[in-house]
């Protein structure tokens, strides 16, 4: 179905060059194809998280909520503070007033001496007492000029009984009370002494002020310090962002700059990376060398023949065709054995892998006989069609080379982390000086039987790539070639 893209504005509607174009792609403006269908919405890329952000979001939400919880407390441990000392000296006067206090001949509350503070005898000072009694006018002080403070009477209170009132217009009281029975007298006598609360108040929005201005700065520069933080502590990470761009248009393979410690192991991930890639590379370019050399001579022996009208062509392409086919499939079983392993955890068992090729080699080999013994539940790191080839090959020429019997023993200690496959047969076996070299491609011991001598170069290049090893000795039961292949048991 054919359809073209509509842009927000018109082609026509500014110059190619004109800046628009990037200020719609920043405040995301979605794109509109337009089918046969109807528009169809292009979904907006996903924003990219910044780090630099979310440290700044986590240090404001930590920072907010330690000088709130901080300012909450010290405010009210300070307010506290401040009404405490108010109360005191209410209290303190109020006990004064009390030891000075007698009963007259009347049964009435009487003062023997006067209090020391002037502004009980001052109208409407913001200074009060008042002495009240059930059955008696109540005793104010001069300061109440006409009114009298309306207390709580309703209860008795042997100790100080502190409370604020608002019983006068625009003048806020502390007032605190306290029931006393005076000497020759059985009444209840209420003394109550109350002074305005402006002083108090003023105290107080004056800590709350400077709490405010206080723990504002200080947030301020708990801010900016995580700001300046959060910036240097990050520049490590842009150092390895401009070392990858060095990288990349100097042609270097190696982060080598010193960077803090904390960020060394990220470089060393990313050095072995560039090593690993480095090292596959390495590993193509001699692969696809090898085979380009491997085909070179089949192909030069084609040419020669057809040119000169060989009557034998056929034979011969026949041979060089399959020696051929044989080394790419070499090198396809070692691309393929590399892939596999760079695609993450491999696991195989040996068991059920061995009887599969030990089924398969019989119908070929079907007068030799076969003997498969040791660890059933034995597993390796390794694909299984890697461990079918592997066996495949060593099985296969055991069986070629032997004299008629083929011992396959899996290793059955659980010791390490290695397990041992034995391939033994009764052949005339490889000598110990052409041990080494019967692993180079190509080689072979006996001509006489078909072959390209890329089956042990095949299965040694493929456990190398697993971890694993191929090793040739004599074998002390059947007398002919032991094969032992390692292989990295599997942990999983």
């Amino acid at each position: 179905m054919d359809s073209v893209t509509a842009s927000t504005t018109p082609p026509t509607s500014r110059a190619p060059d004109d800046d628009g174009s990037d200020a719609a792609a920043a405040g995301g403006i979605r794109s509109i194809a337009v089918s046969a269908d109807g528009p169809v919405t292009v979904a907006k890329p996903p924003e990219r998280r910044s780090l630099a952000r979310r440290m700044m979001v986590i240090a404001a939400l930590w920072i907010g909520i330690l000088l709130l919880g901080g300012g909450f407390a010290l405010d009210r441990t300070l307010v506290r503070l401040v009404e405490d000392n108010f109360d005191e000296q209410l209290e303190y006067v109020q006990t004064a007033l009390i030891s000075s206090a007698e009963i007259d001949s009347f049964g009435d509350v009487q003062l023997y001496r006067s209090l020391g503070d002037q502004r009980f005898l001052e109208p409407n000072s913001g200074v009060y007492w008042q002495v009240s009694g059930e059955g008696h006018q109540p005793f104010p002080s001069r300061s109440l000029w006409d009114r009298s403070l309306a207390l709580q009477g309703d209860h008795v209170d042997t100790d100080p009984h502190f409370y604020d009132s608002d019983q006068f217009a625009n003048e806020p009281l502390r007032i605190v009370e306290r029931t006393v029975i005076l000497p020759d007298s059985d009444t209840r006598w209420t003394f109550a002494v109350a002074s305005a609360r402006g002083e108090l108040d003023y105290q107080i929005s004056r800590i709350r002020s400077i709490l405010i201005w206080s723990f504002a700065a200080l947030g301020l520069g708990l801010m900016t310090l995580a700001v300046l933080q959060s910036w240097y502590g990050l520049s490590p990470l842009r150092r390895v962002r401009n070392a990858i761009q060095v990288m990349r248009n100097e042609g270097a393979n190696r982060i080598k700059e010193p960077l803090p410690l904390e960020v060394e192991p990220l470089v060393e991930e990313i050095n072995a990376l560039l090593a690993h890639t480095e090292q596959q590379a390495e590993e193509a370019r001699m692969h696809a060398g090898n085979l380009a050399h491997a085909l070179k001579t089949p192909l030069t022996v084609l040419t020669n023949a057809a040119t000169a009208h060989d009557p034998k062509l056929s034979d011969l392409v026949c041979r060089e065709t399959k020696t051929m086919q044989r080394h790419v499939e070499h090198h396809l079983a070692r691309a393929r054995a590399v892939g596999r392993r760079a695609s993450g955890h491999s696991r195989a068992e040996v068991w059920p892998s061995a009887e599969s090729v030990l089924r398969a080699v019989t119908r070929i080999y079907d007068e030799t006989r076969f003997d498969l013994d040791g660890n059933r539940s034995a597993a390796v790191s390794i694909e299984r069609q890697d461990l079918d080839e592997i066996l495949g090959n060593l099985i296969e020429n055991a069986a070629k080379y032997g004299g008629g019997s083929v011992f396959v023993t899996i290793d059955a200690e659980r010791t390490s982390d290695k397990c041992v496959i034995w391939i033994e047969d009764d052949g005339m076996g490889i000598p110990e000086a052409e041990r080494t070299r019967i692993f180079d491609r190509g080689a072979r011991l006996d001509t006489g039987k078909p072959g390209t001598g890329l089956g042990l170069a095949i299965v040694r290049d493929v456990a190398e790539i697993y971890g694993g090893t191929v090793e040739l000795g004599e074998s002390e039961d059947l007398g002919g070639l032991l094969v032992e292949l390692t292989l990295p048991r599997s942990s999983i």
